[in-house]
């Protein structure tokens, strides 16, 4: 399981939102270029990117600080927020970006989805953020009447790269994360899992890891230094290796 550190942009600085809310956020670092280099170097393989202006804007907003991570650091990154359009999806895999994470478009128009993801077989993933088990949408701002699982299976034959699962109610709350949504999400589909929100202790990326998923992604613990990201990529390695 990669354990995936996030960067969440807003005003060009890294942030962190308690339970996807606005106003409920905390200011980590004004360089979002060196924060990447700091997971890189302590091990990360990847690094997940959000555009938080972006998700309410409905349009890329932080252009600059992605594109300053980009230029910075040589392992693969994937950003979603404000992905809403063809063009979007276009500039920012021009832009160097591996995959590009649709949430709110999936579900406001299915038929578009599917045909981005056949026209970028393996760069799209899809963003399935929930509340109370329904999808949330426009930056976690609207709560649908679909279940995540729902919409998940109704993707799941599309060339897609992965599936992020985040349970808005544990995003950055350190509290744990809904391990029995996400394996229940696991069970219904074959496209990859990876599982958001809510991790707080490296038992969390063990237990997370035996689900078992592809990846896990950490924001807030990493950043209060709860563990260390050398320390989880380690603990996750071993639980996965597990028989």
């Amino acid at each position: 399981m990669q354990v995936i550190p996030a960067i969440d942009l807003r005003g060009g600085m890294c942030v962190r939102l308690q339970q996807g809310d606005y106003d409920r956020e905390t200011v980590f670092g004004d360089d979002p270029a060196a924060m990447a280099g700091r997971w890189v170097s302590e091990g990360a393989e990847r690094i997940h990117l959000v555009d938080l202006d972006g998700a309410k804007a409905g349009k890329p907003v932080n252009v600059q600080a992605v594109r300053s991570i980009l230029d910075s650091v040589s392992v693969p990154c994937q950003l979603g927020g404000g992905v809403r359009d063809e063009a979007t999806i276009a500039t920012w895999l021009e832009a160097g970006l591996d995959r590009v994470i649709v949430g709110t478009q999936a579900l406001r128009d299915p038929e578009w989805f599917r045909s981005m993801a056949e026209k970028h077989p393996g760069r799209l993933v899809l963003g399935l953020d929930a509340r109370d088990g329904m999808v949330a949408v426009g930056g976690w701002l609207e709560t649908s009447d679909v279940p995540a699982a729902e919409l998940a299976a109704r993707f799941d034959g599309l060339p897609l790269a992965a599936i992020i699962y985040t349970d808005i109610a544990r995003d950055g709350t350190l509290e744990g994360p809904n391990l029995d949504a996400t394996a229940e999400l696991c069970r219904r589909v074959k496209t990859p899992v990876i599982a958001s929100g809510g991790v707080g202790e490296l038992a969390d990326v063990e237990r997370t890891a035996s689900i078992p998923v592809a990846g896990c992604i950490v924001g807030r613990a990493l950043y209060e230094g709860k563990f260390t990201l050398r320390d989880a990529v380690e603990r996750a390695g071993r639980a996965s290796n597990r028989p």
